[in-house]
């Protein structure tokens, strides 16, 4: 099980007719009971819908079938939208 499983239950959990949810960072880390990495403050890609490779976090919301669209790093905020 991953870190970021609880994002993937969150997520998968959402009734079928929502298809946008915006969290900020602050709410991810209560669902992650921790604290984001430096790098998901710092870098814009943190936060990319990579399929491959080793983003494990954008792993959590592919396969609970959503994306993210948009990044506020500086309000802290993330929109994620159903694919």
């Amino acid at each position: 099980m991953s870190i970021y499983t609880p994002i993937k239950i969150f997520l998968s959990e959402l009734p079928a007719r929502q298809t946008e949810i915006t969290l900020t960072y602050e709410q991810i880390e209560v669902l992650l009971k921790d604290r984001l990495p430096p790098s998901a403050y710092q870098y814009p890609a943190w936060w990319e819908n990579e399929k491959g490779g080793r983003h494990v976090q954008a792993h959590a919301w592919l396969n609970a079938g959503w994306k993210v669209e948009k990044v506020d790093q500086v309000n802290k905020w993330v929109r994620f939208i159903r694919q």
